[in-house]
């Protein structure tokens, strides 16, 4: 009981900063986000799109993702101890591997990007599996890209994804029945001008390997925070 009361005011938070108001840091880190972003070369931020849109048709699409039944837990507790020992596994692992791939120029860099990727994705398909929800339910997959942009967005969209969150079980009932119905373009769209735009650090010759094991290991505490905060949400709401 005290472990679900200390999670509830966790969760209660984390909702205040999804959506307070951007600051003038806010502002300022998207500013930097896109003096980055200029000084990448487009063949680059070309690859990137493309990859993401790869990504993104995998999880609403295809059988990419080996996925398991839910795990069966009796108590929030034990839920989140096994979520929060997934997420340490991936922290040191994605730390390990941007340090690697940071230091080996805008090739190597490139090849960060969709490894990160796939890692969040399995991340997040685990913890879901801890929380008891199935993803081979697609609409359940469409959860955890909006966990992504709650993770990854300006403060501005944060709010705006957060908003589409609010009691999702519901919202979910008027969704596409069949995957192929979703307008999954618009939404990688959206996902490609807000995701991971720090990433492109990792990318500049000089600080790529100390960017990418410091913001991999951050990165992934980060998603591990939303993702544990979002299911939350949506347990409590359930009762």
């Amino acid at each position: 009981m005290f472990y679900e009361q200390q999670a509830q005011k966790e969760l209660k938070a984390w909702q205040k900063k999804m959506i307070r108001k951007p600051s003038i840091s806010d502002w300022l880190s998207k500013g930097m986000q896109d003096r980055i972003n200029r000084i990448i070369p487009e063949k680059v931020h070309k690859a990137i799109t493309v990859t993401i849109k790869q990504m993104v048709r995998g999880v609403l699409f295809g059988s990419k993702y080996m996925v398991s039944k839910p795990d069966e837990y009796n108590s929030l507790q034990e839920k989140e101890a096994a979520a929060q020992k997934r997420i340490d596994f991936y922290k040191k692992a994605a730390a390990a591997e941007g340090g690697i791939t940071g230091g080996g120029g805008i090739l190597l860099g490139l090849a960060d990007f969709p490894i990160l990727l796939s890692m969040k994705f399995k991340l997040l398909f685990d913890i879901a599996s801890y929380y008891g929800f199935n993803i081979k339910d697609y609409k359940e997959r469409l959860y955890i890209l909006q966990i992504f942009q709650l993770a990854f967005s300006s403060q501005q969209h944060r709010r705006i994804v957060y908003e589409q969150i609010v009691d999702w079980d519901e919202k979910r009932k008027l969704l596409p029945a069949d995957s192929k119905e979703f307008d999954w373009r618009s939404f990688q769209q959206e996902y490609r001008d807000h995701i991971d735009l720090a990433k492109m650090a990792q990318l500049v010759p000089g600080i790529g390997a100390v960017v990418g094991l410091v913001v991999n290991y951050r990165f992934i505490k980060k998603l591990g925070v939303t993702a544990m905060n979002a299911y939350r949400m949506r347990l409590f709401a359930t009762g």
